[in-house]
């Protein structure tokens, strides 16, 4: 049942660089996404318009989305938080948007103060209000395979939450690993759980890498059919609202595999990689994008000996 070809979803530039200790500059952020949006990807989250004090790294989404360069073709979501998030990334042009929620009861309260329904029913009138706007409506259901507080989460709670979000409007539902704990047989049950309820192509993954099985689970996942998974260039990411939670599966790694099957993304890995590159000189810190890793360090030592 491996698909022919294969959606992913870059969230570096939103998901990636929210949790870096350093802010990076906003001129950086911009010829990051210009970078990303030059590679084939057809899907590239933007920003986030959450309150600055939550998460003063993405303060300046109004003119990152505003001066970035957007690709004929290439869908931008942006996050949105509630409503006055919306109508801030609505005033900037945006037309499609992300709410997010969590199967963990205790992960949403600390997150965003809020128990699930509560979260669910704040995004009710986001998701109904985009809608009617004729935007593109993605949801983001966190901690699907566990919480970083050691409350209980089941296959069947992560697929209700994401039935709630279908029933809302969401067009597509991006299902969490936010704190990398998920291996690929959590990834066999949950799947056909959610497709008895949720059409398949309406479906995608959302792997970390903290504990090295990312990899594994797009595999594992790909085997039931799915199709859309997010990535992050050069493995950038984590959850600042989740202890101990690393980077996001590296878009690098993801396109590697992928092509190597056969499976047919339409991103160019080497653009991919010119864009990490990039934004690496704006952090404190290595990517930790194994194929990233590898391939630099290939063409390097093609440079040395040419």
């Amino acid at each position: 049942m491996l698909p022919e070809r294969v959606t992913v979803v870059e969230v570096g530039a939103r998901d990636g660089l929210q949790n870096e200790r350093r802010n990076v500059p906003t001129e950086d952020k911009i010829a990051f996404l210009d970078l990303l949006s030059e590679s084939g990807l057809r899907c590239i989250e933007a920003t986030s318009f959450v309150s600055p004090k939550a998460i003063p790294q993405l303060a300046d989404a109004e003119e990152v989305f505003r001066k970035m360069r957007k690709a004929p073709g290439v869908r931008y979501p942006v996050l949105v938080p509630n409503m006055r998030g919306y109508e801030r990334a609505k005033a900037c042009g945006v037309e499609a948007i992300a709410v997010f929620t969590a199967a963990s009861e205790t992960f949403t309260k600390r997150n965003i103060n809020m128990t699930v329904e509560e979260s669910i029913a704040i995004f009710a009138g986001v998701v109904a209000r985009a809608r009617a706007d004729g935007m593109w409506v993605r949801g983001y259901v966190s901690t699907a395979f566990g919480s970083p507080f050691g409350d209980v989460v089941t296959p069947e709670m992560v697929r209700d939450v994401c039935v709630r979000l279908s029933d809302l409007g969401c067009d597509e539902i991006s299902v969490g690993d936010t704190i990398g704990v998920g291996v690929p047989t959590q990834v066999d049950e949950l799947v056909p759980l959610l497709t008895d309820v949720i059409p398949l192509e309406r479906i995608a993954f959302h792997f970390h890498d903290t504990r090295g099985t990312a990899l594994a689970n797009v595999y594992a996942a790909l085997q039931h059919g799915v199709h859309v998974f997010d990535a992050s260039a050069g493995g950038l990411g984590g959850c600042p609202y989740a202890p101990g939670a690393t980077g996001n599966v590296g878009t690098e790694d993801v396109l590697y595999m992928l092509h190597g099957m056969g499976i047919e993304t339409g991103v160019d890995l080497a653009k991919v990689r010119a864009a990490s590159r990039f934004i690496r000189s704006s952090l404190d810190h290595d990517l930790t994008s194994k194929a990233f890793q590898a391939l630099e360090a290939a063409q390097a030592r093609e440079t040395r000996t040419a």
